[in-house]
């Protein structure tokens, strides 16, 4: 054996990559773009994934009496979260191949009275989603997605502020002439949660009798457009989202830029390959979670029993539901949390350990555990399976690299590893390395992207 042999070697996926590979590398990042441009929120993600999955011959799991090897499903959960599968030969008592992405992303969510009026403006107020560092969310466009929906059931789609035509908003910051004592405040206090208002019009309606014209003529202006009223906001779901596009990055066009990478290059990569997945030995499955950024609570989070039904409804439509079947088929699955993580960044490299750091474009990223201060809060996988998982990827020569999530006592973070885990399923996180993760704009490396679909792709097949 060559002495070399024996390092574990840390190296870039560009170094002598053939041009046949590098054209798929670029060709798949397309794609992904593409993906990225059409796709903001949870709800939008769902529609996208479904038209991809009937075009590709899954069909809704409501629709089939009986499953068989071989057949391709999936079920919705309230336009939020989905779980798509491909039946394999096996009894799912053996098992099942696990890929589960989230579908959320940090954003501002609008109030349920967001609309006020101040010295002859319109603002709407907005919560925060997620972890954010609440000034990046100042001085950049911003577009409003979402849904309105009124009291008699009628639901009004909503994307403005994407098209060259639309308008877009955006949220005022501090001149620096006058910004001493902002400026002199610890940066997460810069910006109040409270002040992160939209702004979205200051022309007044002409109407002698009342006191908010401004306020009015948006109302008027969102009546015509929509057919709502003030109180239709109460019902809405409407999202503040970056209105910036996906593009390439860099003179080399190596990397990937755009909103909401964290975490939808996992979902994209996972579902490209449940695409390829064409009769399997076990049973595929690809989770498309919701609320990941908040907790995973609530009834479109991984948190929910909704997965449970999902897989008991296989289980029914294959004719192999018994006491504890379920149970047992958690017990003997396997798992990537397909999830972000972290990349090195060169710029803040204090923050990292370098020997156990996720490096862009080095490949598929694997954290064994995840956790902060102690591993608290961790999913920790076993060695026998981060082995099979190696396994796996070795044989299929995808690159890949182990990691952590920043230095010791630093910071740490966390997936819906450990909600899976819980269950008794084999689960490890396995996703593509980002810079300026949780930002209105991340950055992430086509390389990585590509190996991720690679790898999904052999965990699944």
């Amino acid at each position: 054996m060559e002495k070399q042999e024996l390092f574990n070697k840390k190296e870039t996926g560009w170094k002598n990559i053939s041009n046949e590979n590098k054209e798929n590398i670029f060709k798949f990042s397309d794609e992904y773009i593409y993906f990225l441009n059409k796709v903001k929120t949870e709800r939008e993600a769902v529609h996208f994934v479904e038209k991809m999955l009937k075009e590709n011959g899954f069909c809704n799991i409501c629709e089939k009496e009986n499953l068989v090897a071989g057949d391709k499903v999936y079920y919705i959960n309230r336009d939020k979260s989905m779980y798509i599968a491909v039946i394999g030969r096996e009894a799912l008592e053996k098992g099942l191949q696990i890929l589960g992405a989230h579908i959320d992303s940090p954003r501002l969510d609008l109030k349920p009275n967001p609309l006020y009026e101040d010295n002859g403006f319109a603002y709407l107020k907005t919560h925060y989603y997620g972890g954010i560092k609440k000034y990046q969310w100042t001085t950049i466009p911003l577009a409003i997605h979402g849904v309105i929906v009124k009291s008699n059931g009628e639901k009004v789609e909503v994307a403005i502020g994407e098209d060259e035509n639309d308008p877009i908003f955006t949220i005022t910051d501090l001149l620096p002439h006058l910004a001493q004592e902002q400026m002199e405040k610890k940066l997460k206090e810069g910006i109040n949660g409270e002040d992160l208002n939209v702004l979205i019009g200051s022309i007044p309606e002409e109407d002698k009798d009342i006191s908010e014209k401004v306020k009015l003529n948006m109302l008027m202006l969102l009546n015509e457009k929509y057919g709502m009223k003030e109180i239709d906001f109460v019902s809405s779901e409407l999202e503040i989202v970056p209105a910036f596009k996906a593009r390439s990055l860099g003179f080399d066009r190596s990397m990937v830029a755009s909103y909401g990478q964290d975490d939808r290059v996992c979902a994209y990569t996972s579902v490209r390959a449940m695409l390829d997945v064409q009769n399997p030995e076990k049973t595929a499955v690809c989770i498309l979670s919701d609320k990941e950024e908040i907790g995973s609570m609530g009834n479109t989070g991984m948190e929910s029993h909704v997965f449970d039904y999902f897989v008991s409804e296989l289980l029914n439509k294959k004719n192999e539901n018994r006491p504890n079947a379920l149970e047992k088929v958690f017990c003997h699955s396997k798992m990537l949390s397909a999830d972000v993580d972290a990349g090195l960044d060169p710029i803040y490299a204090s923050v990292s350990e370098k020997n156990n750091a996720a490096m862009i474009g080095h490949g598929i990223g694997l954290n064994k555990y995840t956790g902060a201060r102690g591993k608290s809060g961790a999913s920790d996988a076993n060695a026998e399976y981060v082995a099979e998982v190696r396994n796996i990827f070795e044989e299929a020569n995808i690159p890949y690299q182990v990691s952590e999530l920043g230095k010791v006592d630093v910071g740490g973070g966390g997936t819906i590893a450990y909600i899976l885990a819980n269950k008794g399923i084999d689960v490890i996180d396995c996703g593509v390395p980002v810079l300026s993760m949780h930002a209105p704009y991340e950055v992430t490396s086509k390389f990585d992207v590509y190996c991720a679909y690679k790898a999904y792709y052999a965990f699944v097949k």
